[in-house]
């Protein structure tokens, strides 16, 4: 029985080329090339380029919504933000993200320490000229212990916050054991009406670079948080993958923002205990997950069975179907 098979009769990359040849000039076509490419990045940007909004400072939260900044501070006194409650890599306040048994921050350790009332009020305070009442205030809280200061604070936030009372607004606090903390938090937000809060927060950094105080301390308010809600830049809208507004931004995290949007990481149910451990270290979880998936790619070739995908799926036989029919299967 004869075979449809017909075998090569030469090894196609040593065969002598017998068809048309010109003359190419390599460079001549790599400079053209440039020159159409970039005529077509700088139109391109310059058409569908993505805004260029202003950066936050605390000088526009200060102006634009005082009160937000102002609870922001007294959260920073008391003990109740984001940052004092953060853990390792800034203090030792909490266990910080893990995954399973996998503690890494708490490893790492406290390698950029933070104190959020001294490097958030205090310190910012006394780098600048005070008032004889802001002198008299800080001067009252470095007087008093550690428990003495969050007593105050706490009292003061608790009033602060409560939806039955004062709801945000310092006017109605009513009379309680607060020591200065109205107003040191009222010092830095006239202290940031100026501008002067930017620089002074910067203090003590070798970097001038490091925006890590600034970043967590926009994070504490709700001036940020509402500017990416309105720019679309919230994880459960994929915002990481978005750039300001509606434009598209860096596609590559596309894989990365995906898992944000399962309900397993967006637990909301306090009662949940376990959802609630997922949504706490969805940073951690989510990350380690892609780390399992870029192994599976590097270790495609060495994976018994899913090295054989290709050849169960032969789309490389479509592709190449002209060199199959002439010389078969080698």
């Amino acid at each position: 029985m004869m075979s449809l098979r017909h075998a090569p009769t030469q090894d196609l990359d040593s065969r002598p080329w017998d068809g048309p040849t010109r003359h190419y000039d390599i460079f001549k076509e790599g400079a053209i090339a440039l020159v159409i490419v970039t005529v077509l990045v700088a139109a391109l940007a310059a058409i569908f380029s993505s805004p260029d909004d202003k950066q936050l400072t605390f000088k526009s939260w200060a102006q634009s919504s005082p009160d937000s900044m102002y609870t922001t501070m007294v959260a920073e006194l008391a003990g109740t933000s984001d940052t004092y409650n953060y853990g390792p890599p800034y203090n030792n306040n909490s266990e910080g993200l893990s995954v399973g048994p996998i503690a890494m921050q708490k490893w790492m350790g406290v390698t950029h320490p933070i104190n959020a009332s001294q490097d958030f009020v205090i310190k910012p305070l006394e780098s600048q000229t005070m008032s004889a009442d802001v002198k008299a205030a800080v001067d009252q809280w470095n007087a008093a212990t550690p428990e003495q200061q969050t007593q105050w604070a706490s009292n003061y936030d608790t009033a602060l916050n409560d939806a039955a009372g004062a709801n945000g607004d310092p006017a109605k606090v009513p009379t309680g054991d607060y020591g200065p903390t109205s107003v040191l938090a009222q010092a830095v937000v006239d202290m940031a009406k100026t501008g002067a809060y930017d620089g002074a927060i910067m203090q003590g950094q070798f970097f001038s670079t490091d925006q890590t105080k600034q970043m967590l301390l926009m994070g504490d308010g709700s001036y940020m948080d509402d500017i990416a809600t309105t720019d679309n830049l919230q994880g459960n809208t994929w915002g990481m993958v978005n750039e300001a507004g509606s434009w598209p931004g860096q596609m590559w995290l596309a894989p990365f923002s995906f898992w944000y949007q399962l309900p397993a990481f967006n637990n909301t149910d306090p009662n949940n205990t376990f959802a609630q451990t997922l949504t706490d270290n969805a940073d951690a979880i989510i990350f380690a997950i892609m780390m399992v998936v870029v192994l599976i790619f590097v270790f495609v070739p060495f994976i018994p069975g899913l090295r054989s995908v290709p050849k169960w799926i032969p789309v490389s036989r479509l592709v190449w179907k002209d060199y199959y029919r002439e010389y078969g299967r080698r």
